[in-house]
């Protein structure tokens, strides 16, 4: 992974493109969402707490997502965008499948869930290809 040539301008645009298509995400399937994990409104008091650990993990995200993107040797959207997709496919919904397995939480969960990493993550790597690692 690349340290000293990584494009902090990227990543920074990477998490806040993230934090956005989640938002959208969200504000579409709230009300599904909210019924999958079995909470209303009123059972999720907001608080500062979780938004500051999703922008920190979403930053995470692309500095990985840069690197494994940089160690392809081209940098481009599409390889950005296939990159997003098969990390999805390799890491996030597997895991997500057995977690919420494991959890007993309803497939509708995961869909939700996992469409909105998909997205997050296909948003990263069209970023990082864009602007360059």
């Amino acid at each position: 992974m690349t340290f000293a040539g990584t494009n902090f301008v990227a990543i920074l645009v990477c998490a806040v493109a993230g934090w956005l298509f989640g938002m959208v995400w969200y504000m579409s399937f709230g009300n599904a969402w909210m019924s999958a994990i079995g909470k209303t409104r009123e059972d999720l008091k907001p608080s500062p707490g979780p938004f500051i650990i999703a922008f920190v993990a979403l930053l995470v995200m692309g500095w990985v997502l840069a690197g494994v993107i940089d160690h392809m040797g081209q940098v481009t959207i599409r390889n950005g965008v296939l990159s997003g997709f098969f990390m999805w496919l390799g890491f996030v919904i597997t895991t997500l499948t057995v977690n919420h397995g494991f959890g007993g939480q309803k497939r509708r969960l995961t869909l939700i869930d996992g469409g909105h990493w998909l997205g997050v993550l296909l948003v990263q790597g069209a970023v990082i290809g864009s602007f360059g690692v």
